[in-house]
């Protein structure tokens, strides 16, 4: 899955540093990333790369000895020790154009060669949307701050304090028999067959979101759910948890359409689907076939 870049290791300990010249800088325009390829390979600018560029840069995380950084836009604050979270990228045009880079749509992370390029890029993601959607406190409207000490953002007027939002939810194979229930998202761009997926409610236990999103969803019920494996999903901002249940009575399939196009009962032979290596869920409808 795209987190399995051994024998590389991921760091994510904060640190309140500033980047070195040979730092990675991840720079984005909403849902694009400034890259250039070497050798058919992903590589972001470094530090020494963006020397002419006034930037704002947080630091995210290392991978081996590399580490990686945001930038932003450079912004006025009348208070050095209270700088404000960066103002984000409203603006149709991006705030950095170097020479041999062009932005690509964060989709490529799905497919690029290199696994660890790929899952510092998408993780990244996830923490750019972090600091914009949470620029102002949610409880009295002041300029949220950056902390020095550890990966939160706080309000100097009434202390609230944000952290990184990680939002559980759940991929679901159901088994009849000898077949696994699979299905398609409506309006989605991703057309590609998937498992029955959904984020877990205020008041309910990830057991309980398994059974509720497989009745809503395709109006089926559930037994014997068994948990598989977890994976960190930045390109929703989830951790995903998975699951395999049985069918629990009749194989009808009632279908939503407003969450899917399409959904079948497929056999193994029916399945027709490589290891991408990125998503548990290929992972998981390859596990039943290859069962």
């Amino acid at each position: 899955m795209i987190q399995d870049i051994l024998p590389k290791i991921y760091h994510n300990e904060y640190q309140d540093i500033k980047p070195g010249e040979n730092d990675f800088i991840l720079v984005f325009h909403k849902n694009t990333v400034l890259v250039r390829y070497q050798d058919d390979k992903l590589r972001y600018p470094t530090l020494a790369e963006m020397s002419n560029v006034t930037c704002e840069y947080y630091y995210l995380f290392s991978i081996d000895d590399y580490k990686y950084f945001l930038a932003f836009p450079n912004f006025d604050s009348s208070d050095s020790n209270h700088a404000s979270v960066p103002s984000g990228f409203d603006d149709e045009a991006p705030f950095v154009a170097l020479d041999g880079y062009c932005y690509e749509n964060i989709s490529i992370f799905r497919t690029a060669a290199s696994k660890h390029t790929a899952f510092a890029g998408i993780t990244a993601h996830h923490l750019c949307n972090w600091y914009e959607t949470n620029r102002f406190c949610g409880r009295c409207a002041s300029k949220m701050v950056p902390d020095h000490k550890e990966r939160m953002l706080y309000c100097p007027c009434c202390r609230n304090m944000v952290y990184p939002r990680i939002s559980p939810a759940v991929i679901v194979g159901v088994i009849n028999g000898d077949k696994i229930l699979m299905s398609k998202y409506a309006g989605r761009a991703y057309t590609k067959y998937a498992l029955i997926a959904g984020f877990t409610e205020i008041g309910e236990s990830v057991e309980q979101t398994v059974a509720r999103e497989v009745m809503e969803e395709v109006g089926l019920k559930v037994k014997n759910i068994r948990y598989y494996k977890s994976q960190p999903w930045a390109f929703s901002g989830s951790l995903l948890l998975g699951y395999f249940c049985e069918l629990d009575g009749s194989d009808e399939i009632t279908l939503d359409t407003d969450e899917l196009a399409e959904a079948g009962w497929f056999s193994k032979d029916e399945i027709d689907l490589e290891d991408d290596h990125v998503s548990l869920t290929r992972e998981m409808i390859l596990k039943f076939k290859n069962s």
